[in-house]
């Protein structure tokens, strides 16, 4: 078993969300996360002034999956949530040992 995290924009979460359930993932734990980024600041146009902003808001989904289906997974996330910036999709594959 494996623990696969990914961390998307808010924005395409029903399409990823849409994608695994068609491959057949239907339990998916989802997160707000806001993410502090001291390096890269965001501009940010609201009420007709720019803001430097560097908190950046983030969902992660965690779903437990059996080995084989890792890739698939993987594949589904990636080629929807993936840009070309590497900040806007990442995903990890931990391994999932299920204590009771």
């Amino acid at each position: 078993m494996k623990l696969v995290e990914a961390i998307i924009k808010p924005v395409k979460l029903e399409e990823v969300k849409s994608a695994l359930q068609k491959i057949g993932i239907d339990e998916i734990m989802e997160s707000a996360l806001i993410c502090h980024c001291s390096q890269k600041k965001q501009m940010m146009f609201y009420r007709g002034a720019n803001y430097s902003v560097d908190d950046v808001q983030k969902t992660k989904l965690e779903i437990i999956a059996a080995d084989d289906s890792v890739g698939k997974i993987v594949e589904a996330i990636g080629n929807i949530a993936k840009t070309e910036r590497k900040d806007d999709c990442r995903i990890y594959i931990l391994p999932f040992n299920e204590t009771n």
